[in-house]
C-alpha cells in the first residue's frame, strides 16, 4: 500500500512535470507569437479543491516591466536551494529554454531583450480575467491575497490604499493578511478592515498593552463538502522593518507555538485541510513547515519568490507566487477523510498582451487614476540604462536614487532602503512621476541630511547584513542589503555579526572610511518619527530634470565573497 507521504511525493513529480511541459508549450507558441489566453490557462483539474493564490503586488494595478533577481544568496541550510537560485541555474534547475517567454518571466538572464519581444507583464484587470476563467471551472475555488496589497505605488499613496482596496474587493478576495498595509497608520488599517467584505487574517497580531489576539486567527471555508481553514501570517517583524510609532497597539513575531495552537485548534474543530497564508518570507516559512504539524499548504509571500514548483517539506507544501501581479498560482488539491491526498499546481504568468483586460476591473483601476493623470504621466527625464531594483546588492534604480541624493543635498554617502518592491524600465523608456513613485511611494519618505561617524556606518551596515544573511531564517528581520551611494565596501557573508563588512572606501577619494570622522550622510525612509526633509521622488524628480537623460556606469562598489 502506498504511504500518504509517498503520494505526496508522486504528487510532486506530477506537478513538475506538468509544469515543464506546460511550460515548453507556452514557450514555442510565444515565440511563435501564438500564444493564447486558453493555454496560459491550460489545467487539468484534480481533486475537489481550488485554492488561487497572489501575493505582493504593491498596488501594481497596471501592467509593467519587473527584471527578476540577479542575486539572492541562501545561507546555512537555504544555500543552493529555491528560491536562492537565479539566471542560468534557476533555468537549469526547472529545466526551462533560454530565451523563451519563462525564462523572461521568471529569470533576469537577457531581461532587456526578452522585454521588448514579449511585453510588460501584469495588470489587475488581466489578473481578473484569469481568476474569473478559473472560477468558471471551478466556482468554488477559493481567492486568498497574501498581503503587501495596498501599498506602492502613486494612486494608492494618494488614496491612502483605496483604489487597492476596491480592486480586491471587485476580484473577489476571501481573505488576506498583511504587512505594508500598515505603514498606512494603525487608524487606517482598521478603517478599511471595518469595512472588507472578507477577513483580515492576522493569527500572530497581538494587543501590545494586553498581550491578547487583536485580529481573526484564522477562518473555516466549505467548499464541496470540505471545510478549509485559512490561517493568517502577517509579516512578523513589523516595528524592525517599518516604523513602529505608526501601529502602537499591535505587536507581532513569528509565534510559532501560536501557530501550532490555530492547527491544533482547527484540526480539533474537524477540518479537513489546513492553509497558512502567509507572509513570512520563504526561508522563515520554510522552517516553520518543518516544526509546525498539521499545516497542509503554506502559500508564502514576503520574498517576492516566483518559483514554477511547489517546495514539499515533510508532508507540507510551500506556493510561491511572485509579486507585482506578475502570476497567479492555481493549486488544485485531492482532499479525502481529512486528508490532503495529492495535489496540482500552476504557476500562471500574466502576458499582458495576451490576456484580455476585464471590463470592470479597468473601469474601476482608471476611475481611481483619472484624477491623478497629469501628475501619472508628468515625463520627468528618460532612460539608456535598464532600470531595476530586485536582488541583495544595489540595482539600478537604487543607484539612481542614491546618485539623486548625493547631487541633491550635496552629501558624502547616500542611504537608500534594501526594498524589494519597484518595477523596472528598460532602456529607451520616458520615465514619468508615476515610475518614480512606483518605486519610492511611502509614507515616510522624507529624504534626510545628516552626520554619521565612519564607525556608526559600519554598525548599520553589519546590522541590515545580520538582518539578511543569519544562517537561522527566524533572525532575517529585513529586505535586501542596504543600497549605498559615494561608497564601498567588502561583504562575507559567511561570517557572523560585526565581522561581515570590511573595506569601507569613500569613492570620491579612495580614502578609507575613518570610524572616528564624520561624514555627510543623506537617505531617506528612516523609521524614527519626525524625519524632516523634502520627499524622495521630489529629490529624484528635481535631478532627472537637470540630467534629463540617464546613463548608469556598472557599479562595482560592492564586493561579495564567502558565497
Amino acid at each position: 500500500m502506498i504511504s500518504r507521504r509517498e503520494f505526496l511525493q508522486a504528487s510532486l513529480a506530477a506537478s513538475t512535470i506538468l509544469g515543464a511541459s506546460g511550460l515548453s508549450r507556452w514557450s514555442r507558441a510565444m515565440a511563435q507569437q501564438s500564444l493564447t489566453q486558453d493555454q496560459l490557462l491550460q489545467f487539468e483539474p484534480l481533486g475537489n479543491v481550488t485554492l488561487i493564490h497572489i501575493t505582493d503586488i504593491h498596488a501594481q494595478a497596471m501592467p509593467i516591466y519587473f527584471r527578476e533577481p540577479e542575486i539572492n544568496l541562501g545561507v546555512g541550510e537555504a544555500k543552493g536551494r529555491p528560491p536562492h537560485v537565479t539566471g542560468a541555474d534557476f533555468l537549469k534547475m526547472f529545466n526551462i529554454e533560454p530565451n523563451t517567454p519563462d525564462a523572461y518571466a521568471l529569470t533576469y538572464e537577457n531581461f532587456t531583450d526578452l522585454a521588448k519581444s514579449y511585453g510588460k507583464m501584469g495588470g489587475m484587470d488581466r489578473v481578473a480575467t484569469i481568476v474569473k476563467a478559473i472560477k468558471a471551472e471551478r466556482p468554488d475555488a477559493l481567492l486568498l491575497d497574501g498581503g503587501d496589497t495596498w501599498h506602492g505605488s502613486m494612486v494608492a499613496l494618494k488614496t491612502k490604499g483605496q483604489n487597492m482596496v476596491d480592486v480586491m474587493n471587485t476580484l473577489g478576495v476571501e481573505a488576506m493578511t498583511s504587512h505594508w498595509e500598515w505603514t498606512y497608520g494603525q487608524d487606517r488599517v482598521n478603517e478599511i478592515v471595518d469595512g472588507l467584505p472578507f477577513p483580515f487574517l492576522g493569527a500572530n497580531i497581538f494587543d501590545a498593552e494586553w498581550d491578547e489576539p487583536a485580529y481573526e486567527p484564522y477562518k473555516i471555508f466549505e467548499r464541496n463538502g470540505t471545510q478549509i481553514a485559512v490561517i493568517g501570517q502577517a509579516f512578523p517583524y513589523m516595528p524592525i522593518a517599518n516604523p513602529g510609532w505608526m501601529f502602537p497597539d499591535y505587536s507581532f513575531g513569528i509565534r510559532e507555538e501560536r501557530m501550532q495552537a490555530m492547527v491544533d485548534e482547527v484540526r480539533a474543530k474537524g477540518v479537513d485541510l489546513v492553509v497558512c497564508l502567509s507572509h513570512n518570507g520563504f526561508d522563515v516559512d520554510h522552517k516553520m513547515a518543518s516544526r509546525v504539524k498539521g499545516i497542509d499548504v503554506i502559500l508564502t509571500g514576503h520574498t517576492h519568490d516566483a518559483i514554477p514548483e511547489p517546495v514539499l517539506v515533510g508532508e507540507t507544501i510551500l506556493i510561491a507566487s511572485g509579486s507585482n501581479g506578475k502570476f497567479v498560482s492555481r493549486v488544485d488539491l485531492d482532499v479525502r477523510d481529512g486528508k490532503m491526498m495529492g495535489f496540482r499546481h500552476k504557476l500562471i504568468p500574466i502576458f499582458s498582451d495576451v490576456i484580455e483586460p476585464d471590463k470592470e476591473m479597468t473601469d474601476v483601476i482608471m476611475g481611481h487614476r483619472e484624477p491623478y493623470k497629469a501628475e501619472l504621466e508628468e515625463v520627468v527625464g528618460e532612460t539608456n540604462s535598464l532600470l531595476y531594483r530586485r536582488g541583495n546588492f544595489n540595482g539600478t534604480w537604487d543607484d539612481l536614487i542614491c546618485e539623486a541624493m548625493l547631487s541633491e543635498q550635496d552629501a558624502e554617502i547616500a542611504m537608500s532602503p534594501g526594498v524589494r518592491w519597484g518595477p523596472s524600465l528598460i532602456p529607451g523608456q520616458k520615465i514619468t512621476m508615476e515610475d518614480v513613485l512606483n518605486a519610492t511611494s511611502m509614507t515616510y519618505g522624507e529624504n534626510y541630511r545628516t552626520e554619521m561617524t565612519g564607525e556608526l556606518i559600519k554598525t548599520i551596515l553589519e546590522d541590515v547584513a545580520d538582518n539578511i544573511f543569519n544562517s537561522d531564517p527566524y533572525y532575517q528581520q529585513g529586505g535586501d542589503m542596504v543600497r549605498v551611494g559615494g561608497m564601498g565596501y567588502h561583504i562575507d557573508v559567511s561570517k557572523p555579526i560585526g565581522e561581515r563588512i570590511s573595506n569601507m572606501t569613500l569613492l570620491k577619494d579612495g580614502s578609507d572610511i575613518d570610524p572616528a570622522r564624520n561624514y555627510v550622510v543623506t537617505g531617506w525612509a528612516s523609521v524614527n518619527e519626525g524625519t524632516e526633509g523634502p520627499q524622495i521622488w521630489d529629490v529624484i524628480a528635481d535631478h532627472l530634470r537637470k540630467i534629463k537623460t540617464v546613463d548608469l556606469k556598472p557599479n562595482d562598489s560592492v564586493v561579495v565573497t564567502g558565497v
